[in-house]
C-alpha cells in the first residue's frame, strides 16, 4: 500500500510517499480502507516535533475514514461497512491516516451512514469531535448563553458556531477579514467580529458584562484578551493554536492567567485547556490540561443528519 511517512522531526521534504506492508490482522484492532482523511494542524506540529511521545519513522494522521476491510470475529463491524476513526495514539504512538489503510484498535471506530461524498466525510471526524467536546465537556454551553469563538472562520470555529446555535447559544465570531463577515453571519453568528487586536472592547460594547464562555482557537497570543471579554465566572476553553505560537513558548499560558488578574479577581476566571496537553499544564504549573474522549453515539448521529 501507498502511504506518507514522516522519516523524523524536520522540513516537509522528510515527508516521504512510500510503498509499505499492509497492516497485519490484530485481535482487537480493526483494519480499515482509508478513503478519505483530513489535514490537522497537530500533524503539522509532529512534524515540527513538538509532539511527544512519538516513534519514528511514522505514518501520519489522527483520522480518516474510510469502510471495515477486516475486523475480528465478534466485533459486530462487516466488511465493507462505512466508518471513521480518530486520536488515540493514531499519527503518534501507531500509524495514522495518511495510507491506503490503517489499522486501529477496534473501540475506536465509529461505523456511520451518510450520503456524503467521501472527500467531504473525510474533513468531517476531528473537526466535528473537537468542536463538540469544547463546547460540552469544555464549557459546559447551555441555551440562553452567549459565546465568543476567537478563531472563527478556521473549520472548528465554524463547526462550533453550528453547533452552539443548535444549543441554542448567541455566537459571537471573529475574523481577521472584514470580507469574511457577510461568511460567518450567513452560518449564523449573531455578531461578526473583524479581529483588531482589541475584541474584548468589541465584545463589551454589546454585552457589558463580557460573554458567559469563549471557545480560543488562535492560541496564547490572543488568550489574554479573549479572558478580558469574558464575564466574572466565565469560562474560556483553549482548543486551538492557529497562530503556531504553543503555550510553552515562554510560559505564555501563565502569563494569560496574570492579565486576567489585572481585570478581575483572578478565582473567579476558570480557563480550561485542550490538545495543548502535556506541556501547557506544566508551564502554567496547574493541572489544567483537559482531553477529550470522542464520543462514538454523538459523532455518528451528528454525520448522520449532515
Amino acid at each position: 500500500m501507498r502511504a506518507v511517512v514522516l522519516s523524523g522531526p524536520g522540513p516537509v521534504e522528510n515527508l516521504e510517499l512510500k510503498e509499505l506492508p499492509l497492516p497485519a490482522e490484530r485481535d482487537g484492532w480493526v483494519r480499515i480502507r482509508v478513503e478519505a482523511f483530513g489535514l490537522n494542524r497537530s500533524e503539522y506540529h509532529t512534524r515540527l516535533g513538538f509532539a511527544e511521545g512519538v516513534v519514528f519513522p511514522r505514518v501520519l494522521g489522527i483520522e480518516a475514514a474510510g469502510t471495515v476491510d477486516w475486523a475480528p470475529a465478534g466485533s459486530g463491524l462487516e466488511r465493507g461497512q462505512r466508518v471513521v476513526t480518530m486520536m488515540g495514539g493514531m499519527g503518534r504512538v501507531y500509524d495514522g491516516g495518511y495510507a491506503e489503510y490503517t489499522s486501529v484498535p477496534q473501540e475506536q471506530v465509529i461505523p456511520f451512514e451518510s450520503e456524503l461524498p467521501w472527500e467531504v466525510l473525510g474533513a468531517v471526524p476531528e473537526m466535528l469531535q473537537t468542536a463538540y467536546g469544547s463546547l460540552t465537556v469544555g464549557l459546559d454551553l447551555r441555551p440562553g448563553q452567549t459565546l465568543l469563538i476567537r478563531g472563527g472562520t478556521s473549520s472548528v470555529g465554524m463547526a462550533a458556531a453550528a453547533l452552539a446555535r443548535q444549543i441554542g447559544a448567541t455566537v459571537l465570531a471573529t475574523t481577521r477579514r472584514a470580507d469574511r463577515l457577510d461568511t460567518l453571519r450567513e452560518r449564523g453568528v449573531a455578531h461578526p467580529l473583524v479581529d483588531d487586536g482589541d475584541v474584548a472592547a468589541q465584545v463589551r460594547a454589546i454585552f457589558p458584562e463580557g460573554v458567559d464562555a469563549a471557545l480560543e482557537l488562535v492560541g496564547t497570543p490572543t488568550l489574554p484578551d479573549t479572558l478580558r471579554a469574558t464575564r466574572i465566572h466565565g469560562t474560556v476553553c483553549m482548543t486551538g493554536m492557529l497562530s503556531g505560537r504553543t503555550p510553552a513558548d515562554s510560559c505564555t499560558l501563565s502569563i494569560a492567567f496574570c492579565a486576567v488578574s489585572r481585570s478581575m479577581q483572578p478565582e473567579h476566571a476558570t480557563i480550561s485547556v485542550a490538545s495543548t496537553a502535556p506541556r501547557a499544564a506544566r508551564c502554567a504549573r496547574e493541572p489544567v490540561a483537559r482531553w477529550f474522549k470522542p464520543r462514538p453515539e454523538v459523532l455518528a448521529t451528528c454525520m448522520a443528519s449532515m
